[in-house]
């Protein structure tokens, strides 16, 4: 497995978009402490650090290294942040989907370690306050899922897997924390959190030829859509601007990762990407 390194990514970054809900989550401390943890079984290959409280959201953007783009999360923000809350389940849902579609290209070790990865890239820093907001621990149904994988189940098997899986996300994120904010901008902001990793995985996996990059980027591009289009009429209405950001972003992205399978050349301009994103932080901003 190819050792990952986090990047703090712009978890929303355009979130001044949410006045001071995001802005007073980065100024207090987490409404849940963080318990101390041991390794889970799944270790991670690396571990994020909790972003100190008095840090300001602007300041969680980190080199990204050779980062992937799903790391970062601002663990100390998902108590009181909706976002955060819920793009943390995106993250999951978004290698979720990309296993499946791995899986059912023969692409096995790949769609086992993308099952397995959330365990300890996500779940394990973010696990305490999905549980201290009434969600069960569900990680035992994704290493379930990997170890399905290496076991041959048929891809009609590995689906039904998937379908609880996301069925399970989706109602932990009903669970969100509420600090006023409304279901479109909510959804909006976690739409562009997933869009604006897979633009930077694009990126990065332009720069190898290495599976797994792509791979992520698909998944992103997946769970960016459906947290669009969970609350797509609503953000119309709402927020005019960021939804026709939203879909120039999303068109684009798509565009840019056509299918589960890596294409030959990754021919889509990088900037044309992230410049699409830029655009939808900054409607979000306004």
């Amino acid at each position: 497995m190819t050792t990952r390194t986090r990047r703090l990514t712009q978890l929303g970054l355009g979130a001044a978009f949410a006045g001071t809900t995001f802005l007073t989550a980065c100024g207090g401390q987490p409404e849940n402490p963080e318990p101390q943890a041991t390794t889970p079984p799944a270790a991670a290959e690396t571990s994020a650090t909790p972003m100190p409280a008095e840090e300001p959201a602007e300041a969680a953007v980190a080199p990204s290294g050779e980062g992937e783009g799903e790391g970062g999360v601002l663990i100390d923000q998902a108590g009181t942040n909706p976002v955060v809350f819920r793009s943390a389940l995106a993250i999951t849902e978004a290698h979720i989907v990309a296993a499946r579609d791995a899986y059912k290209v023969g692409e096995t070790d790949a769609a086992a370690e993308m099952f397995a990865h959330p365990v300890s890239e996500v779940l394990f820093d973010v696990g305490p306050y999905l549980e201290a907001r009434g969600v069960e621990n569900f990680d035992q149904m994704l290493l379930d899922a990997s170890e399905a994988v290496f076991q041959g189940e048929t891809t009609e098997q590995i689906d039904a897997r998937t379908d609880e899986i996301i069925a399970t996300l989706r109602s932990a994120a009903e669970k969100a924390p509420d600090d006023g904010s409304s279901e479109a901008l909510i959804q909006a902001g976690v739409a562009a959190d997933q869009l604006d990793r897979a633009a930077t995985m694009y990126g990065i996996a332009g720069e190898s030829d290495e599976y797994e990059p792509y791979l992520d980027g698909y998944g992103f591009v997946i769970a960016g859509k459906a947290a669009f289009e969970a609350e797509k009429t609503a953000i119309e209405a709402e927020l005019p601007d960021v939804a026709a950001a939203l879909e120039t972003a999303l068109t684009q992205l798509e565009m840019a990762y056509p299918t589960v399978e890596r294409p030959e050349a990754l021919d889509h301009n990088p900037a044309a990407l992230t410049g699409s994103v830029s655009a939808l932080l900054l409607a979000l901003g306004q």
